[in-house]
């Protein structure tokens, strides 16, 4: 059997969107799922959009989530060099097979007249087609014009993994260009030779390229090369699932999430569920259980909704999944000002208690300075509250000197602080949310804490009468 061989072969034009991105993670799944190999190949040939330093920053990006690409521009390979602006001497070879063959020559007009010829196809209502002004004696191409693709218009049909069976007419098919003017390939031709150099047997890329098929199956068949199986993606949506995802709809780089704390495994994890599933209810997925569980069969074809809500609910099951050393080496550029400061036994012990309450590392400081940092009353955070409101000032003060009183007996171990706050509710005659929400406020003045023993127990008995003390001076 022929070793499976997939590619991502993305353009160093901006930062590495979801998008990019899924197709670099089920190409690579695709790959493992098999015992084949996966690519890392830069599309570098449109200078014009080439953003400086991005190359690296993709490169960045894919390793940060784990993707382990075989062979890539940066540890080499069989197939090698894997940026295309590299390769211009491959395109060149293979640019003259097709002159020589009379499947390509050089384009004589001037970008003026390409757009009259437009404008005539749209004052007489017809599509646009090159190949309809294809010149009768074009000049010799001597690489200062552009070199176009002479077509074999004909009606195609092709298998997808993912959409089925397609097929398109004649009319899809026209003279494109494969070299520009200034030596450089089209993708439209550089990919499928580079495909067919560097063995590739799966083509696994977005929607947007469906159009172009029927173009890329005449220049196979003008190259003589054999078509790969070909696996598209479909559109990952915006949050309301109307449209494709994009910047307008505050669409992030990849690394940003990282940034913002999300790992590596929620990543993967959220990535891969947009579009693809086992057909069970399993949702948490680890990058073995994918690589074991992925196929194509099991993609989707419509679009996948990009649900950020979602994407932070998985991350916070992952850190649930973290073990405590791991989870204090992955907190480390996360704590706030106090929490830097603080010892590593005293972090590893607020991590310990807030690790379930965690969704994204970025709200450690949140969740965590009042631990370290004894806050300032914020009375506000009272009064917007719609248990407590109920209740007038003098009232919450009293409650909080029952309290102080009643903790001031008590022994200072988690056990026995609950079984205190659970006589206070008989003691007061208050619910709950009433009593331990303003215990909480006063000790924490934080919308998100831990649970009232847990938090008790780590601030210790002096400073959470001292807390208290505090409140109920108003």
């Amino acid at each position: 059997m022929v070793k499976v061989r997939t590619r991502f072969a993305p353009s160093p034009t901006g930062f590495a969107h979801v998008g990019n991105i899924r197709t670099a993670l089920f190409s690579f799944l695709v790959a493992r799922h098999t015992g084949g190999e996966f690519i890392l190949r830069l599309e570098d040939t449109d200078k014009n959009r080439e953003v400086v330093g991005a190359d690296d920053y993709i490169l960045d990006a894919v390793k940060n989530l784990g993707i382990v690409y075989d062979e890539g521009p940066d540890i080499g390979g069989p197939f090698a060099p894997y940026r295309q602006s590299e390769r211009l001497d491959v395109y060149k070879k293979w640019a003259d097979k097709l002159v020589a063959t009379g499947r390509a020559y050089a384009d004589p007009y001037t970008p003026e007249q390409v757009k009259s010829f437009r404008v005539e196809a749209t004052r007489n209502k017809h599509a646009f087609l090159y190949r309809n002004h294809r010149p009768d004696n074009p000049p010799a191409w001597d690489g200062t014009r552009p070199l176009r693709f002479k077509s074999d218009p004909k009606n195609y049909a092709w298998h997808d993994e993912v959409m089925g069976d397609l097929h398109a007419g004649e009319e899809a098919i026209d003279d494109f260009i494969i070299i520009k003017s200034d030596g450089y390939p089209t993708y439209n031709f550089a990919h499928i030779v580079d495909d067919a150099e560097m063995e590739i047997t799966h083509v696994i890329r977005g929607q947007e390229f469906v159009s172009s098929m029927p173009n890329y199956l005449n220049l196979y068949e003008a190259l003589e090369i054999s078509r790969p199986i070909f696996a598209t993606m479909p559109h990952i949506l915006n949050e309301t699932g109307n449209k494709k995802l994009g910047k307008r709809d505050d669409a992030k780089d990849v690394m940003e999430y990282f940034k913002e704390g999300f790992l590596q495994e929620a990543m993967v994890n959220f990535i891969a569920s947009m579009g693809w599933n086992d057909g069970t209810e399993q949702e948490i997925f680890s990058v073995d259980e994918l690589v074991a569980k992925f196929s194509l069969d099991r993609v989707g074809r419509s679009g996948a909704r990009f649900d950020e809500k979602r994407l932070i609910w998985m991350n916070g099951q992952w850190i649930k999944r973290l073990n405590l050393d791991d989870l204090y080496e992955r907190a480390q550029d996360f704590w706030g000002t106090s929490g830097r400061e603080a010892s590593d036994d005293e972090k590893k012990k607020v991590l310990a208690i807030i690790q379930d309450r965690l969704k994204v590392l970025a709200d450690l400081p949140a969740l965590s300075e009042y631990l370290f940092e004894r806050p300032q009353p914020n009375w506000t955070m009272v009064d917007s509250n719609k248990q407590l409101v109920k209740l007038n000032r003098d009232e919450q003060i009293k409650l909080l000197e029952t309290t102080a009183a009643k903790l001031e007996m008590t022994d200072w171990t988690e056990e026995k602080i609950q079984i205190s706050l659970n006589e206070l509710l008989e003691q007061t005659g208050q619910k709950p949310p009433v009593l331990f929400g303003l215990i909480r406020f006063a000790l924490t003045w934080a919308i998100f804490s831990p649970g009232l023993p847990e938090t008790m127990a780590l601030l210790g008995r002096e400073e959470t009468l001292a807390r208290l003390k505090i409140a109920t001076a108003g």
